[in-house]
């Protein structure tokens, strides 16, 4: 296995709220995370970021996703989680650049996509838990989920697994 190495991790919910959509029927739960403790924080930091929360809220009813679903939002990457129309036992996910929300694509090497990075599983298993658990679209849209911060204790484990491994 050739593992990269990765940033440090350390993930904080800033801002959460409801974006409803001019249709009358799409409604999401809004998170908006920033990463802290990087370096180029203009990019991973919302109160440094290039558009405010407002404005990219302003920007993301103009590509109007369809559905009721959450949506987590860091200034770099915005992934649109939404339970799927044709068997909504399913959640589907969308990417894209947050900065002018043009779609990313989530394929990773090895035919693996990109799933979700701490604040965003933590979200979708409290999101998921919560559909799961309502008997109405009103009953699940009551409730904003919680995760006011997420550190990562290593960031390196997987590569110093594989090192050590190779020098035995």
């Amino acid at each position: 296995m050739n593992v990269k190495s990765c940033r440090p991790y350390h993930s904080k919910m800033i801002r959460k709220t409801w974006l409803r959509l001019p249709d009358n029927q799409s409604v999401f739960k809004l998170y908006f995370f920033s990463l802290i403790g990087r370096d180029k924080p203009e990019r991973y930091e919302w109160d440094r970021a290039f558009l405010t929360p407002a404005v990219f809220e302003a920007n993301l009813r103009q590509i109007v996703p369809e559905g009721i679903g959450f949506i987590t939002a860091f200034p770099h990457l915005t992934k649109v989680f939404r339970f799927a129309p044709s068997a909504e036992t399913l959640l589907h996910v969308r990417a894209f650049h947050t900065r002018d929300l043009t779609p990313l694509d989530l394929e990773r090497e090895d035919n693996y996509m990109e799933f979700a990075c701490y604040a965003e599983a933590v979200i979708a298993a409290n999101e998921y838990r919560q559909w799961a658990g309502a008997k109405t679209v009103s009953d699940y849209l009551q409730a904003l989920s919680d995760f006011p911060d997420g550190p990562v204790v290593s960031h390196t484990k997987l590569g110093n697994y594989v090192n050590a491994l190779k020098q035995t």
